[in-house]
């Protein structure tokens, strides 16, 4: 039987192909640099979230969602450039918004996980 999964989880893992089709296309119009950091940054934050829900501490939690925010922070900064220098306005501007979210979503939980072990 599959487990539900919570919003951050569909939503970091639907970035994630987003982000690979992103990369697919980028990688035909020839842009290698960019596209594997964004590569790379943008698939990490799922599966950041996924080691996060395995975790065996609250505080182990609040250390793996804050790396999935950091990584997902660094998505912003690549879709940012790639939409401020024009070389794949459209797809990255949508993927801004997405990772925005993301990036709000994964803040609320580790601040809410710190106060929570604060107060333990």
């Amino acid at each position: 039987m599959l487990e539900k999964e919570n919003i951050i989880q569909v939503k970091t893992f639907d970035f994630a192909k987003n982000i690979i089709g992103l990369y697919l296309d980028l990688k035909n119009e020839k842009e290698f640099v960019i596209s594997k950091q964004l590569l790379r940054a943008g698939t990490s934050v799922g599966a950041n979230v996924e080691e996060a829900i395995a975790a065996f501490s609250k505080k182990d939690f609040a250390h793996k969602m804050n790396i999935a925010q950091k990584e997902a922070r660094e998505s912003k900064y690549w879709l940012r450039l790639l939409s401020e220098t024009h070389i794949s306005k459209a797809n990255a501007e949508l993927l801004l918004k997405e990772v925005e979210e993301i990036i709000r979503i994964l803040t609320a939980i580790v601040k809410s996980t710190q106060s929570n072990i604060n107060n333990s």
